[in-house]
């Protein structure tokens, strides 16, 4: 993968914190502004706000300078399909006798990046929430929306398994209603030494999987952020390799994602359990990730034919679906391509 910008090197979190100028700091290589009120999470309580890439692509051609793709996202950036996507793009772009240029990628969950297409900082959002795009759509806000790859939700937690979630007989309804049962249980009862209460981890931050998770809840009629809220139900507004984390080091259950899940460290995957995954064969399945490829109303002119052009390739059998085939991490396909057009 061809990164020629991207956080400093000396922080230890350049790929899951997002990489915010305050106003009047020096200029950065594609900064963009931040809408007022997006990036909370982040600290972000001034005006005049600005985001750099995460990291800038230049798909092997040192010789490229300008900036002609931003595309927002967060997991996908995060497990680095967005890189391989941008430099397989620009590949066969200067294949086709289009001069070497960047791909810029900026660091934001599904709520974040829809507000930065929305409000034209970026060209491109890679996002998790079909509501929220169709919303965007309608809006006009977004003019072509491509089904773009299938992650998938994955419940995790504890080996201790303190719910006692059973992975052959109940479904992710009745885990989470084991969850809720058992939390509100053992802040009454405490479990024996040696097991963790049980408690769940949510990202609470707007995020996809925060609203999937919320959607589950809501499901089996619970509310567990209402006031006042259930102290099993750990509020922990991270990105999704740190939350992973958190709920690893806290023996907490927490919903999560197959890319985040691969990308993240062995010692926390070996530690924890994968529950109940979703999959492929149910389109309904509850915990099926379809990812989005949203393009702007607001792309600058001279760079709307470069875009449209990724949206086609992205989904072209040997453009991006060929990326998504052959993406891989720990020797693991992470994506499984979108659905062929009927």
């Amino acid at each position: 993968m061809a990164v020629i910008n991207q956080h400093s090197h000396d922080n230890e979190h350049h790929d899951i914190v997002p990489n915010v100028r305050h106003h009047g700091q020096g200029g950065t290589l594609g900064a963009v502004k931040i809408p007022d009120g997006v990036y909370a999470k982040a600290g972000i309580g001034f005006a005049d706000a600005s985001i750099a890439p995460q990291a800038v692509y230049n798909g092997g051609f040192a010789n490229a300078t300008e900036i002609l793709i931003r595309i927002a996202n967060g997991g996908a950036g995060q497990s680095g399909l967005i890189g391989a996507w941008a430099d397989a793009f620009i590949q066969a772009s200067v294949e086709d006798g289009i001069a070497p240029f960047l791909i810029a990628w900026y660091l934001g969950d599904t709520t974040e990046s829809l507000a930065l297409l929305a409000a034209g900082s970026v060209d491109i959002a890679v996002t998790y929430n079909e509501a929220a795009e169709e919303q965007l759509m309608a809006t006009g806000a977004a003019i072509r929306k491509e089904y773009g790859f299938r992650d998938h939700f994955l419940l995790a937690g504890p080996g201790s398994n303190p719910a006692g979630l059973d992975s052959e007989n109940d479904d992710i309804l009745a885990m989470f209603n084991k969850i809720v049962y058992r939390g509100n249980a053992d802040l009454v009862a405490p479990p024996s030494a040696g097991i963790p209460p049980t408690r769940f981890l949510s990202r609470y931050d707007k995020s996809a999987t925060n609203i999937k998770e919320s959607q589950l809840f809501i499901t089996i009629g619970q509310v567990p952020w209402g006031l006042v809220y259930s102290k099993w139900y750990h509020q922990y507004p991270r990105f999704p390799i740190q939350a992973l984390n958190a709920a690893y080091l806290l023996d907490e259950y927490t919903l999560t994602d197959r890319g985040t899940w691969l990308s993240s460290a062995d010692s926390v995957t070996f530690a924890m359990v994968i529950y109940k995954a979703g999959g492929d064969e149910d389109p309904s399945d509850l915990l099926l990730n379809p990812a989005h490829v949203l393009l702007g109303k607001d792309v600058d002119a001279e760079n709307e034919s470069i875009c449209s052009s990724f949206m086609d390739w992205v989904i072209a059998e040997d453009g991006g679906q060929k990326v998504i085939r052959e993406f891989k991490k720990n020797g693991e396909v992470l994506y499984s391509e979108a659905p062929k057009k009927s």
